[in-house]
């Protein structure tokens, strides 16, 4: 692991994080939780928003997938949804639900803003909730080809963040 030049715990925590916080709504697999823990500790996210039911480390099913990300990356639990987006726009964050719906931007099309970056995602069946969908800046539609119309929300996650990124 030495050879691949990671870094610690100490030096993830003392680093500058990429200024986008993730935002799960409702997200009822922890194995997808844990996913976007270890996603998020690989692209330097500053934090993740854990929402209504989404699980909480610690959690071993959490843990199985998050490979020990639940000590590195910053997380804060909220009740609903909705307060996670008051905590933001209090914050000056740019929110963007990751979903298809009308008027959504295609994720190639996509301009980031010049402010720091909210991007949420939704419930495995359901999706992002229709009231943080209303109360978004933009929803961000990833482009599909195939028969399926969706991805799995680690899917999802990680294909975002390396557009974001880039």
């Amino acid at each position: 692991m030495d050879d691949l030049g990671r870094l610690s715990s100490a030096e993830f925590k003392a680093s500058p994080k990429n200024k986008i916080i993730l935002v799960l709504d409702n997200i009822r697999s922890l194995n997808n939780v844990g996913s976007s823990f270890r996603t998020a500790d690989a692209f330097l996210i500053e934090s993740i928003y854990l929402c209504g039911v989404t699980g909480t480390p610690p959690k071993p099913e959490i843990e199985k997938t998050a490979l020990g990300a639940t000590e590195t990356v910053s997380w804060k639990y909220f009740k609903t949804t909705q307060e996670a987006i008051d905590d933001l726009r209090s914050k000056d964050y740019f929110i963007a639900s990751i979903e298809q719906a009308k008027n959504s931007v295609m994720l190639n099309k996509f301009a980031k803003p010049q402010k720091p970056l909210a991007l949420v995602f939704g419930n495995e069946v359901y999706g992002v909730e229709q009231e943080v969908i209303n109360q978004s800046d933009v929803c961000i539609e990833i482009p599909q080809f195939g028969t399926k119309h969706s991805f799995n929300v680690s899917v999802s996650m990680g294909i975002v963040l390396w557009e974001m990124l880039r």
